[in-house]
């Protein structure tokens, strides 16, 4: 029989969850207050020693109900806060009443112990595939007046430094209520120098999730989006790490957000230095009314602990995200190489061109061609036809299906693009369903690259718009999707609600785009399906449920890729990241790097090409077939292996991270040194995740390193010569 993963000490009101690895405690306080006691590394057993110390802070209000000015929630650490309950910090939640009262104070009721993971209705999640992979503990705190109940789940896996944590609120007062703010997760941290940094992924379009790492200070710090996606400009996860914490050691604390919405981080630290995390959708533009039985689930947050460093938080998360929260037939197979025609063509192609660069493609070894914009409706430009997902009539001289059955007849996968999001004014769908467009009646909607969000909430609208794809999908055998979304929302209001209901909007058309990401991915389950937002706007948990791999920016220069890819690896698993090696002189930067580097950077991703291959010379053919070949070689080590990063390109010159098998008999290493040095210094970078006693050796050279050679006296970098150089070390077990 499985052992336990929770205990419950019904004296003492504790609870602890706990495996191998992990351990989070939380206790029913005095007055039916329930506390945080810890979440970090695995304890073997809780005395009940760490109950919280009494002391009378100034100004710090009594607990309501009692007494004891020793005794308050404004310093208490609890597992979930409310608005107007003497406690003067960031609230987790904030619900409005029918009287207007927004006061609430919430108070241990119950607690369940349910074998597995429930499903998350409506909403994507991490899962299990056996029932004894995890075990969810469901404590239920009540409002001590009202008939508001939150139910907190918290699941943790048998062999996996995770624990997944969700909210739901439950109306039973009789009448309705509103809630203002939901957090998902309330976290509050009594010893604040254990974790003195915050660590985020900020960046923009074709600039997306660098790292940065701050000091957190007293006060309230805050990482959001308010563009109705989880956004190029803040990534949806942040970790909290120890002032001496590196890649390798310290204690480190990650939060990630499995939803694709706006997201609100907020930090604070306070009058006692304690910490206090919320994360949760942002209450921005954002409320939700609940009638008499009706409830309202969250999202959920995968908290992951490590006290080896960034690097072994990264490898919880990548096999999580890859394994148990990606899905479908497609979750474990070896991604295929493709050509993509977007930087190649743009929107002016022909079926001629089309097929020259497929011809080209089979030559080369190329596994899959994708037709990005243009083929649908009208579309010669981005100013229209988005809403006609039917063929652009006469653009192709065969069709799609002429174009798919000519790429199948070559060998290759055939991809195409969608972007079932929108709506152009110029368009069949807007002139047929003008209401469909998400706008304020009488008022001109903001436009943004001549395109408009489609009321994804609205029933009707998803009905449309599936009916149109599947129309397509239906006539077309078509391999794999790329699914894009190139504006963020604004105009956020739905005709399909009430005056007093608009708060909702944001959220439902999140919730709608779900459910159509759930019908269509599980209907065509043989589709490999590829998510975009402009590159790296939605590269999220939540869509990575729906679709295993994302674009990650739509900045394919190599140089600019190491800071993007390695920002998006603290976060996220090599297989959830598609790169590609693109033209010269480069579209977004007008940098020229060489084929060789470009495809250094790209292989240590999901791997393609993106540019026209009509135009190469000879030489460059020769260099994308031993490119090509050797991906092959090791795309199942670079897809599915441990990553791990050496060298940070946002400390300095230079770049490091390399790949390792399971069974450690085989690794690639990628370095680079960005600018050339007149006078070098001879850098070095020492390895990690070998076997000590095992002989190595490279395929390149044929010499042969034992693996604790490599790890503690590491290797040089190569002499290199001229700006933009890279080299791939590729290691097998002797």
């Amino acid at each position: 029989m499985s052992k336990s993963l929770i205990t419950v000490e019904k004296e003492t009101g504790v609870f602890h969850l706990h495996n191998n690895e992990i351990s989070y405690i939380l206790q029913v306080e005095d007055e039916n207050v329930l506390s945080h006691i810890y979440f970090g590394k695995r304890i073997s057993r809780y005395s009940n020693h760490k109950q919280y110390l009494r002391r009378d802070r100034g100004f710090s209000g009594n607990v309501p109900g009692q007494a004891l000015r020793e005794y308050s929630k404004d310093t208490l650490p609890q597992e979930f806060s409310s608005h107007g309950s003497m406690d003067y910090r960031i609230p987790a939640s904030i619900i409005k009443r029918e009287n207007g009262s927004n006061l609430h104070d919430f108070r241990y009721d119950s607690y369940q112990v349910v074998a597995g993971k429930p499903a998350l209705e409506g909403l994507p999640a991490a899962y299990i595939e056996a029932e004894d992979e995890a075990s969810t503990l469901i404590v239920t705190l009540k409002d001590r007046d009202q008939a508001i109940y939150l139910d907190l789940l918290y699941t943790i896996y048998r062999d996996r430094g995770v624990v997944a944590r969700s909210t739901k609120v439950r109306n039973e007062t009789g009448g309705k209520i509103s809630i203002e703010k939901i957090a998902s997760m309330q976290l509050d941290l009594t010893n604040s120098g254990r974790f003195t940094d915050v660590l985020s992924l900020p960046g923009a379009h074709v600039r997306e999730r660098h790292v940065a790492r701050e000091t957190l200070t007293n006060g309230t710090k805050v990482f959001e989006s308010r563009r109705g996606a989880s956004s190029h400009h803040m990534n949806s996860f942040v970790a909290l790490m120890g002032q001496d914490a590196n890649e390798f050691s310290g204690e480190v604390m990650g939060m990630q957000f499995v939803y694709s919405g706006n997201h609100r981080f907020e930090i604070e630290k306070d009058q006692i230095d304690q910490l206090r995390v919320l994360v949760g959708i942002n209450p921005y533009n954002f409320s939700w009314e609940l009638t008499q039985g009706e409830a309202f689930q969250t999202p959920e947050v995968l908290l992951v602990y490590s006290d080896q460093g960034l690097n072994k938080m990264s490898d919880t998360y990548h096999c999580l995200l890859r394994e148990r929260v990606a899905r479908g037939e497609h979750r474990d197979q070896e991604r295929p190489i493709l050509v993509n025609n977007w930087e190649a063509t743009y929107f002016d192609f022909t079926s001629k061109k089309i097929e020259q660069i497929v011809d080209e493609a089979a030559d080369l070894g190329i596994e899959m061609f994708v037709l990005d914009d243009g083929w649908f409706g009208a579309r010669t430009s981005d100013n229209s036809s988005l809403g006609d997902w039917f063929e652009f009539e006469g653009k192709l001289a065969n069709g799609l299906k002429g174009i798919a059955d000519y790429v199948h007849g070559k060998g290759l996968k055939f991809g195409l693009w969608f972007e079932p999001e929108m709506i152009s004014i110029d368009s069949k769908l807007y002139q047929e369903h003008p209401d469909y467009l998400m706008q304020e009646p009488g008022r001109t909607p903001s436009s943004s690259r001549d395109q408009h969000l489609l009321d994804m909430g609205r029933k009707e609208v998803r009905e449309n718009i599936q009916q149109q794809i599947e129309s397509i999908l239906d006539s077309v055998p078509i391999d794999y999707i790329k699914w894009d979304m190139n504006r963020s929302m604004s105009d956020a209001y739905s005709i399909a609600l009430a005056p007093e209901n608009q708060g909702e909007t944001a959220h439902r058309y999140m919730l709608g785009v779900y459910e159509l990401l759930e019908n269509l991915t599980t209907k065509y389950s043989n589709i490999l399906w590829e998510g975009c937002s402009g590159g790296g706007g939605r590269f999220d948990a939540g869509f990575l449920h729906y679709m295993p791999q994302s674009w990650a920016s739509d900045n394919t220069d190599a140089v600019e890729r190491l800071k993007i890819q390695y920002g998006t690896s603290i976060a996220y698993p090599i297989s959830n990241s598609t790169a590609h090696v693109s033209a010269v002189p480069n579209h977004q930067t007008g940098r020229v790097t060489s084929l060789k580097t470009r495809g250094d950077v790209a292989m240590c991703g999901v791997f393609g090409y993106e540019l026209d291959l009509t135009l190469l010379s000879e030489e460059e053919k020769v260099e994308i077939k031993e490119q090509i070949t050797f991906y092959q070689a090791v795309r199942p080590l670079v897809q599915f292996g441990t990553f791990i990063r050496l060298a940070s390109p946002f400390e300095g010159n230079t770049a490091a991270w390399m790949f390792v098998d399971e069974a450690k008999s085989e690794a690639m290493v990628f370095i680079t040194r960005v600018l050339g040095e007149a006078q070098p210094l001879f850098h070095e970078v020492r390895l990690a995740g070998l076997e000590p006693e095992t002989i190595y050796t490279d395929m390149e050279t044929g010499e042969t390193y034992a693996g604790d050679e490599l790890m503690n006296l590491g290797v040089y970098f190569p002499d290199f010569y001229g700006d933009f150089q890279t080299k791939l070390i590729h290691l097998k077990k002797q």
